[in-house]
């Protein structure tokens, strides 16, 4: 990596400006670090990489780069610096740089507190069906979402209950037409799909603009919602409380005006201003005057009401001058429902907004707690888990159908059962509230018939039935133990390893990085343009080599070297699983697969029980990378390191209470970055 090939640049301030006793005892000692660790790569014989020469090192205040503060402790507590092959600083050295860096990073961040700014953004495809939706109270859907991977079925998701149940009955629509065709509105076409921003989620502010071609198709969006011919007293909760005409001897202008401003406010998550008001009631009041229907004129207002900024439009409320502030209860209340609901806040938040107490830590944990007891949880499990887990990836996974032959089942596939196995794990961990380690080596999982005969040896004991079991439209998923540990969890599961696979081979490269990204959240910096991939086949004469000893071949340049030693390890612990999730412990040459390597370079492996419990040792880094994915996807940008502080503060006290998925939940949202913002920021 880049940052890492300057690393010992950076090591080189730390220490001349760190007092450190083991270390700094004398000059000798700083000479001996500097000789032993960067000098070799970084000065010595004009032999300068990464553009970094410390022949003559520029010393400057580290204190005031918070950035390079935090991605220096990130490099030494993953031991990716000095590289493999280099002398390694001792433990207690590399420990006191650690716990000094930090202190700098906590003092620096607590003298500024500025944290990135996230841009005016428009809410994507996801969020604007649920806001519809809840706008309206409709008892449909707007239009159809692909990204939904998972469709419940006879109500299964009851997270006020607590607990899971032992057999759902679910659907996948994006690699099944039919699977459980949704009621939605008549004419109504979905504006394009929002995409995942690489490292993170379809919800980015960078991500989400407005051009004005599409501000256009949001205006005929609007109209085509409220001109469906299924926007009827039927579909439509709120019809009798804001379309139905009042009586002939009423004030109908009051009537609309407070209609409006009831409207108003859940569009656009806050009261509306009285000229705002005004200027929607002239307008209804003019149609009525010119001999529209009472009901048309109040559609015409909802339909400019969904074209208004102030409804496509997500933002930090103006009227503070400081560069950081708290956001106020309005903002707060949109934050929250956006995170966990992906929607407007409901009536409840905006009271406790407009009252001025929604940001009261024991008030906002209830909150929390009330919301994730609501079934528009669901929302929550519908985006983030499969954004997390990159599991869009697996719509364009297309193993050989000559060597895979049964991953296909009636031009299905199979992957339309496998994507469901992860989905429904998160959806349980969540709703049961059990411990995120579950992600990790999980006692259970849920499994159709189909998939059980697909995994072949790693089926559940007792569990496995014929081949052509299991039904397309609907498909029943059953909670089954898992005792045989190369199954269970997020790691292992057939999804994971069939999208992170080629059509006819293993990709251990991509796998590692998966694992890099999603299991420890320090995805790797893409390879060098001019580096070939590997070809699936092995070519002439390398037909007895293990993929293991291909790579090694593949990967000798220096510029690859570092990123390897990272990600190699990774995706390597999983090689015995096969490009459809099959165990096999041979390859088609008849060589043993060799799983054997070292996790952080401290815990060594050698299948994949030992690399589950490698992890299981860092459990603390996994809490805080998911930490930092739920963190990241809540606030809508990238974290910088003012967040640093947060996410140490959240892993804590989710520590403290054994690991347990609602109190990561709650705590990232009781966190200082959720609850501040930077460059207030005036109203579209």
């Amino acid at each position: 990596m880049r940052f890492m090939q300057g690393f010992c640049s950076i090591l080189l301030v730390c220490i001349v400006q760190v007092p450190l006793p083991s270390i700094m005892a004398d000059d000798d000692s700083l000479a001996s670090v500097f000789q032993r660790h960067c000098v070799k790569c970084h000065g010595a014989d004009d032999d300068v990489q990464g553009d970094v020469d410390l022949t003559e090192p520029r010393v400057g205040d580290l204190a005031e780069d918070s950035e390079l503060l935090s991605q220096l402790i990130a490099v030494l507590d993953l031991k990716e610096m000095p590289p493999e092959g280099e002398p390694e600083l001792a433990d207690d050295v590399r420990h006191e740089l650690m716990v000094d860096l930090r202190r700098q990073l906590h003092a620096a961040v607590a003298s500024k507190r500025s944290f990135p700014d996230t841009p005016i953004r428009r809410m994507n495809r996801f969020q604007y069906n649920n806001a519809v939706i809840d706008l309206f109270d409709l008892r449909c859907i707007v239009f159809t979402l692909p990204e939904r991977m998972m469709r419940e079925h006879k109500g299964y998701f009851k997270p006020e209950s607590g607990k899971m149940a032992e057999v759902v009955s679910v659907g996948s629509r994006p690699l099944g037409k039919s699977q459980m065709i949704e009621k939605r509105l008549a004419g109504v076409a979905a504006f394009p799909q929002d995409l995942r921003a690489e490292h993170g989620y379809d919800n980015r502010g960078d991500h989400l603009s407005l051009s004005p071609l599409l501000m256009e198709a949001f205006l005929n969006l609007g109209q085509s919602i409220t001109q469906s011919p299924d926007f009827t007293p039927a579909n439509v909760g709120i019809w009798k409380s804001f379309f139905e005409p009042p009586k002939p001897d009423a004030d109908v202008e009051t009537i609309v005006r407070q209609r409006l401003a009831t409207f108003l406010e859940r569009a656009f998550r806050r009261p509306a201003a009285e000229e705002t008001v005004d200027r929607y009631t002239s307008y209804v009041t003019r149609q009525l005057e010119s001999g529209v229907s009472f009901i048309d004129a109040m559609k015409s207002a909802a339909a400019a009401t969904l074209s208004s900024p102030r409804f496509l439009y997500l933002y930090d409320g103006s009227g503070e001058e400081s560069p950081v502030a708290s956001v106020d209860g309005y903002d707060l209340a949109s934050r929250l429902s956006f995170f966990l609901w992906g929607s407007l806040p409901d009536a409840e938040l905006l009271e406790l907004a407009s009252a001025g107490t929604l940001a009261d830590p024991a008030v906002l944990e209830g909150q929390v707690e009330r919301m994730l007891r609501d079934h528009k949880l669901k929302r929550f499990c519908d985006s983030f888990p499969t954004q997390w887990l990159q599991l869009d990836r697996i719509i364009s996974s297309v193993p050989d159908p000559e060597k895979f032959p049964d991953f296909y089942f009636a031009k299905y596939r199979d992957s339309m059962h496998m994507m469901l196995e992860p989905l429904l794990l998160f959806e349980t961990v969540l709703i049961e509230n059990q411990p995120i380690t579950q992600f990790i080596d999980s006692d259970f999982t849920y499994r159709s018939d189909l998939l059980e005969n697909a995994y072949g040896v790693l089926a559940t004991d007792g569990q496995r039935t014929g081949k052509g079991a299991g039904a397309v439209t609907v498909l029943d998923f059953r909670r089954v133990p898992v005792t045989d540990r190369r199954s269970g969890g997020l790691i292992t599961n057939a999804a994971v390893m069939t999208m992170t696979s080629g059509p006819l081979r293993t990709q251990p490269i991509t796998r590692g990085a998966w694992i890099a990204t999603v299991i420890f959240n320090n995805p790797p910096e893409p390879p060098p343009a001019d580096v070939p991939p590997l070809d699936e086949k092995p070519s002439d004469g390398e037909e007895h080599l293990t993929l293991r000893e291909r790579l090694a071949m593949h990967r000798e340049r220096a510029d690859c070297k570092g990123c390897h030693e990272q990600i190699d390890p990774l995706g390597f612990a999983l090689e015995n699983f096969s490009p459809v999730g099959t165990w096999r412990d041979k390859y088609e040459n008849g060589r043993e697969v060799d799983v054997a390597g070292t996790l952080f370079r401290r815990h060594e492996f050698h299948d994949i029980a030992e690399f589950k419990d490698a992890i299981m040792t860092e459990k603390d880094r996994f809490t805080r990378a998911l930490a930092g994915h739920l963190l990241s996807y809540a606030l809508a940008r990238e974290l910088g390191p003012s967040d640093q502080i947060s996410l140490d503060e959240i892993t804590e006290k989710t520590i403290a209470d054994q690991y347990r998925m609602q109190t990561l939940i709650k705590q990232v949202v009781l966190s200082k970055s959720f609850q501040s913002k930077s460059k207030a920021r005036s109203q579209p």
